[in-house]
């Protein structure tokens, strides 16, 4: 499934579809605003890609220090503060996917 793939069914369907890695789940769940659910989830996806979505929800969150750690674990940088949200949810939908 790819990311716009993804966007668009947690926008539209009440659960997330059969066969979705654990990653794309919690980024479907997140998409759909079920953060806490996303956030569950997202502890069981193996690292990189685990800490990487919970650095997201982290950022998305607010909690920047926070965010900060799990984009340490993920190996990625914190992004720039021109990237929105939605931005680097694609890049990692596309990344994961």
């Amino acid at each position: 499934m790819t990311a716009s793939e993804l966007a668009q069914s947690a926008q539209s369907d009440a659960e997330p579809p059969a066969g979705l890695s654990l990653a794309q789940k919690a980024l479907w769940l997140c998409k759909a605003g079920r953060w806490d659910a996303s956030h569950d989830i997202c502890e069981d996806v193996p690292d990189p890609g685990g800490a990487w979505i919970h650095a997201y929800l982290h950022r998305e969150e607010g909690d920047m220090g926070n965010a900060a750690y799990w984009y340490h674990r993920a190996g990625k940088e914190m992004p720039a503060t021109h990237v929105t949200l939605d931005e680097e949810w694609g890049q990692i939908a596309a990344a994961l996917s």
